[in-house]
């Protein structure tokens, strides 16, 4: 083997160690997975139709998924998770209480996360990949 193609496969193998530990490092993250298991085992999120998700956790900012923002109202995730609610208006009753029990759930998930001794606030972001799963697409800008 030449010098040049030496140099060449030690400097390539660098990177790539380099960038497995850049990967590693912001891929392993224990605490996050603990606080899911938190969010995906107690009965009362266990049984509602999304699964609220903690993205990530950093200096006492955790960061929770959501199907909701004020680009994606409410009403549109709600007639995804209660079809027959297709249809129906913001102001209907059986719309109302739907979008009333997501409010429920997402501040009790809030709640969880708050009761963490490592968690100081928490964050919304749009779960856009459920969404697009679902069939809701333009959720880009969250």
């Amino acid at each position: 083997m030449d010098s040049f193609t030496r140099n060449y496969s030690i400097v390539l193998g660098l990177i790539l160690v380099v960038a497995l530990g850049f990967w590693i490092q912001s891929s392993w993250q224990p605490r996050v997975w603990e606080l899911n298991d938190i969010l995906t085992s107690d009965p009362k999120l266990k049984e509602y139709p999304y699964q609220f998700k903690l993205r990530s956790l950093q200096n006492g900012l955790a960061i929770l998924s959501t199907p909701r923002n004020s680009k994606i109202p409410a009403y549109r995730f709600l007639q995804i998770i209660h079809p027959e609610l297709a249809g129906k208006g913001q102001a209907d009753p059986a719309m109302v209480q739907a979008q009333q029990d997501l409010i429920d759930h997402q501040k009790y998930a809030q709640i969880l996360m708050l009761g963490q001794p490592d968690v100081e606030r928490v964050d919304w972001e749009l779960d856009v990949k459920w969404l697009a799963d679902h069939g809701v697409h333009g959720t880009a800008g969250g």
